[in-house]
């Protein structure tokens, strides 16, 4: 088995909130590509997905709905692990039920230890397929 990818991608709207994310990440070792739109991210999924472990997702910037962005995002990319945040209260039970051990749900406002918590279970997940 590989070793599983450092890479973090973060997809948010909010730029304050991307470059915090991102500045703490890289802190702690990881790479990371910060973007703001969901067609930036699927650009970079395109041009090289394997780099990437987790892909940290606000669901605001999920234009479909985030159960059907998040199913594209995984069934296009099997080893990605998806990190979905929201303000708001976001039903993922279905999406929990259809890609098991693939995603979870951080809710805003989150601290950095709360982030880096949860790329690291997502990872650690990658590890042990």
């Amino acid at each position: 088995m590989g070793q599983v990818p450092e890479e973090i991608l973060l997809v948010d709207d909010e730029g304050t909130l991307l470059k915090l994310m991102s500045v703490y990440l890289r802190r702690l070792g990881y790479s990371v590509t910060a973007v703001n739109t969901v067609a930036k991210a699927w650009s970079h999924l395109q041009a090289g997905s394997e780099r990437f472990a987790v892909v940290v997702l606000d669901a605001g910037m999920a234009e479909t709905g985030i159960h059907d962005l998040a199913l594209k995002l995984l069934s296009a990319h099997p080893h990605l692990r998806l990190v979905v945040n929201s303000g708001y209260p976001v039903d993922m039970s279905a999406l929990l039920e259809a890609a098991p051990g693939r995603v979870e749900f951080l809710h805003k406002p989150f601290s950095p230890d709360m982030l880096v918590g949860v790329v690291r279970r997502m990872r650690g997940a990658q590890e042990e397929v």
